[in-house]
């Protein structure tokens, strides 16, 4: 070997000797023989790739050690340069390998430290200062203000998701660092932002709207303190479900605009009682309660015109307001009187929240 195990071979670019322990004298031996490096000495090279990464030693600066060891090493190899390249490139991938599995469980670590937050943060499952603490390393000051949109769309959404990286990458580009968490839950994209900012949740709006092909979002108010991001979260997936449940069809809804339906919803039982005294006597209509309800609920939502309601039901006039008159007569109601409507109107969205007719009150 001519001294060969005599060669300096650390200190290039910075990387200590300990992570090129043995390199030399594996080239020498590769050189004098022609092998191919052995399963033991191909996981040595993985094993100190690995411990490089840990220590945060950069991958360019490793394989610039291991180059320059094998350049200083030449002069005083026995064989040609084929061996040597040969045994250089098998080691040195062996290094990258181990590096890159490092970086790898490194990242899916991370990843599972950050899904564990984010699944504690939105179902407020852990302790609250404990919880703020934790929050700052994602860039969150739990102890100021929060609100949070839901998009639900028509696909199921992950953190890998091209979607939510897309959205990512307009938020970035608009806003920069604002304290802003993206993340998904339940297939559903969702968006964390210091409560005074409501510009960056219109943003994602539009963006995550178009991005999830129509999907539809929900922002829940703005909520103080550690415990403020569930309740602003669970505040937006309630507008959700009860867009599903009204069939609300508006591209982005706010919680502070839909109040008064968690308000009618409260007291469950006198809402079925309302709907069951009120729109009851739909049932004994020729074709059910599902045609003269929906007669109502499309009257109310168009501002009571029976020309536009007729329309949108692709009905005459006359056909319409013959069943405004037959709802009359069976609830002893008048729809177009404004001592009636609120009653009436009252009693339809208790009906679309209670989803009646199609499931009994009593259930």
């Amino acid at each position: 070997m001519s001294g060969a195990t005599g060669v300096r071979t650390g200190g290039a670019a910075g990387i200590p000797e300990a992570y090129l322990a043995g390199y030399a004298e594996i080239l020498a031996d590769v050189c004098a023989t022609g092998r191919r490096l052995t399963r033991d000495e191909l996981e040595t090279r993985r094993t100190l790739g690995e411990r490089a990464a840990d220590a945060g030693l950069g991958l360019r600066a490793l394989v610039g050690a291991h180059l320059a060891a094998a350049r200083a090493a030449w002069p005083s190899l026995p064989g040609d340069a084929d061996s040597l390249l040969a045994g250089m490139q098998q080691a040195v991938d062996a290094v990258a390998e181990g590096y890159e599995r490092a970086q790898r469980q490194a990242v899916r670590q991370e990843e599972a430290a950050r899904r564990e937050f984010i699944d504690d943060l939105l179902h407020g499952r852990s302790d609250l200062g404990r919880l703020a603490e934790r929050a700052e390393r994602f860039g969150l000051r739990l102890a100021h203000s929060h609100a949070v949109a839901v998009v639900r769309g028509p696909g199921v959404y992950d953190e890998g998701d091209p979607v939510a990286r897309q959205v990512e990458r307009a938020l970035i580009a608009r806003f920069h660092d604002r304290g802003i968490l993206l993340t998904t839950k339940d297939g559903c994209l969702v968006c964390v932002v210091p409560g005074d900012q409501p510009e960056v949740l219109t943003h994602f709006a539009k963006h995550s709207h178009a991005a999830t092909d129509g999907g539809q979002v929900a922002v829940g108010r703005a909520q103080s303190g550690p415990g403020g991001v569930v309740q602003s979260y669970e505040e937006a997936l309630g507008v959700l479900d009860l867009a599903e449940r009204l069939e609300l069809d508006e591209p982005v809804l706010y919680a502070a605009d839909l109040l008064v339906y968690p308000v009618l919803t409260r007291d469950r039982q006198a809402m079925a009682d309302l709907v069951e005294a009120t729109l009851g006597p739909l049932t004994s209509a020729r074709g059910g309660a599902r045609p003269l309800l929906e007669t109502l609920t499309v009257y109310f939502d168009c501002g009571c015109v029976a020309a536009e309601a007729a329309r949108r039901l692709s009905l005459s006039v006359r056909a319409f307001t013959y069943r405004l008159a037959r709802i009359e007569q069976l609830t002893g109601a008048d729809p177009t009187d404004p001592a009636h409507r609120y009653m009436l109107q009252t009693a339809v969205i208790g009906a679309r929240l209670l989803g009646w007719p199609t499931t009994p009150l009593g259930s």
